[in-house]
């Protein structure tokens, strides 16, 4: 028995094999292996010793050198293609050549559903992502997983008694990350196994909860899909968003956005669909003429406050867009360059849930610099409203929360407005978040309902007969979302996306058990799109002598 070694494996895509499923610009060299799998193809890196940055930074004059070695094999089993990576080679592999479920899918297959040790989960609607773990073997249930608004991208566990003699623990993602005890000529036929876990669908009967959303597999309906959102990238489509396609380490310094493909970019802190397309015109590209290929060429990149870049993304892998497809008209998703089918009984589930609670909330049309310019404008107009934006109700010691931007007293209760100015799903998950944390604090704390009355009091004036202190004694609060856009308010809850959506019924719900009216509307915007600012570029050094330290590539042009 050989020594259990780790291993990184990727599925490549159909017909992408070691010949067309590297970047351009690698750096890997083909070399011979012996006893390798029939068919097999090595390359590796084997980049020359450079001194590390921090040598002449501390002072160090002993001579210390640093080297990047590694490789990839390539493996083709059946009509399919496998990539083993050894060392930090797998960026050389492009995005388009990797089945990005891969890991995830022969992780759902073949682990102990009560065994689970780590998840990492996505909630598209607020781009946010989450790791939790578990001391000890769990189920799904223990890991806080919503399955209505939840994307797994990772999950770490102990494999079910039937795969004990493949491998013992596995954590799969866009790659599968196990332990094995075979040898190299014996690689092939363990691919071919992962292969058949590929395949299977035991994760539907495992794993039910995942059910609502699910990865689209027929080659013919991503084609028609990914046409769709080249139309609506050319056109500007409302409900295209750029997110960063996973878990960002900010600790290594991580804080700009730049744009690679077709030319120089300036630098951003934060990543827009509107940015990208500046981009593209600041370099004379039509978007008009775009195409997917020129999707999967341009790219994203996180760089730190030296521009040096960090990581690098397909403009294709940070689109998220929603359409409707097919006669049945199906709702699908784009998400980190994977498309995804919704359940469609579950989207009607939420559009005959939310479209009751969209109201005429009588406010008037948009038309400032900033939201707190708005709230103000609308408490003058209308002295029914008082403007509490920027306030503070939370308790002693505790970080700031804001009650509402605007509020209200109508039928004996005290009515919590808060306005944003978007339709993207982050901001509007931000949105509902602030109004259940509001709401919720004002609840539990009467020194926040005190505060709250404080505030009144200031700004209303004492004894004011439009705010009677009847809704702070009985705890009588209602909730009103107000979402500022260009959109048309009688399409209702299709004005959001779908994880809004999905985000908006699950407020809702908070709200019913807390016996509270929660309600949303529209506000007509009539005021010029906000453009994200750039950052100044730094002033770039000298060129650095030959043999001196270095760390990343620098990001100047493309």
């Amino acid at each position: 028995m050989s020594k259990s070694r780790p291993f990184s494996i990727h599925l490549l895509k159909p017909n992408f094999d070691g010949t067309n499923s590297l970047k351009s610009n690698h750096k890997l060299l083909p070399v011979d292996g012996k006893d390798l799998p029939p068919g097999s193809s090595v390359f590796v890196l084997d980049a020359p010793s450079s001194l590390p940055w921090w040598r002449s930074y501390l002072g160090i004059t002993a001579e210390l050198r640093q080297a990047r070695k590694g490789a990839l094999l390539f493996v083709p089993i059946q009509d399919r293609c496998f990539a083993l990576t050894f060392g930090l080679v797998y960026h050389n592999l492009s995005d388009d050549s990797i089945e990005h479920d891969f890991g995830l899918r022969v992780t759902l297959n073949c682990v102990d559903p009560k065994e689970l040790r780590s998840t990492d989960t996505v909630d598209p609607g607020a781009a946010r992502r989450k790791r939790t773990q578990m001391p000890m073997g769990a189920d799904l249930t223990f890991f806080d997983f919503d399955r209505d608004s939840s994307v797994v991208k990772s999950i770490t566990g102990k494999v079910s008694a039937k795969y004990e003699e493949l491998f013992r623990h596995v954590t799969g993602a866009s790659s599968l990350s196990i332990s094995l005890d075979c040898s190299a000529k014996e690689l092939g036929g363990r691919c071919a196994q992962l292969l058949e876990l590929y395949n299977s669908e035991v994760y539907k009967t495992t794993f039910p909860d995942l059910q609502n959303i699910m990865p689209v597999r027929d080659a013919g309906v991503i084609n028609q899909l990914n046409a769709a959102l080249v139309s609506a990238v050319r056109e500007g489509d409302d409900s295209l968003y750029l997110v960063i396609p996973e878990i960002v380490d900010y600790s290594s310094g991580v804080h700009y956005v730049a744009f690679t493909g077709e030319g120089p970019s300036l630098l951003y802190e934060d990543v827009f669909f509107g940015t990208y397309i500046e981009y593209l015109i600041k370099n004379a590209k039509d978007r008009t003429s775009l195409s997917l290929d020129d999707l999967k060429r341009q790219g994203v990149d996180l760089c730190d406050d030296d521009e040096v870049r960090k990581k690098h993304y397909s403009v294709y892998r940070c689109l998220m867009f929603e359409t409707k497809f097919g006669i049945e008209e199906q709702t699908y998703h784009l998400l980190e360059g994977k498309w995804y089918r919704v359940e469609d009984s579950y989207v009607q589930r939420l559009k005959s849930k939310l479209d009751p609670l969209c109201v005429d909330l009588g406010m008037p049309p948009y038309s400032h610099d900033n939201e707190g310019a708005y709230n103000k404008a609308v408490a003058i107009a209308d002295k029914s409203f008082i403007c509490l934006d920027l306030a503070d109700i939370s308790p002693d010691g505790q970080s700031q929360i804001e009650p509402c931007d605007l509020y209200r007293v109508e039928g004996g209760a005290g009515l919590l407005y808060h306005v944003k100015r978007s339709t993207v799903s982050a901001q509007l998950s931000h949105l509902f978040n602030q109004g259940t944390n509001a709401f919720e604090i004002l609840r539990i704390e009467s020194a926040s309902r005190g505060k709250l009355g404080d505030l009144i009091v200031k700004v209303a004036g004492q004894n004011n007969p439009l705010f009677p202190e009847a809704p702070l004694s009985s705890r009588a609060f209602g909730v009103r979302f107000v979402i500022v856009t260009h959109k048309s308010p009688t399409k209702k809850s299709d004005n959001l996306p779908l994880f809004s959506r999905i985000s908006l019924n699950r407020t809702v719900k908070l709200f019913e058990l807390m016996n509270a009216e929660c309600l949303y509307g529209f506000v007509s915007d009539v005021s010029p799109k906000k453009v994200a600012k750039p950052r100044s570029r730094k002033k770039k050094p000298e060129a650095a002598p030959s043999g001196t330290e270095s760390s990343a590539e620098p990001l100047v042009v493309d």
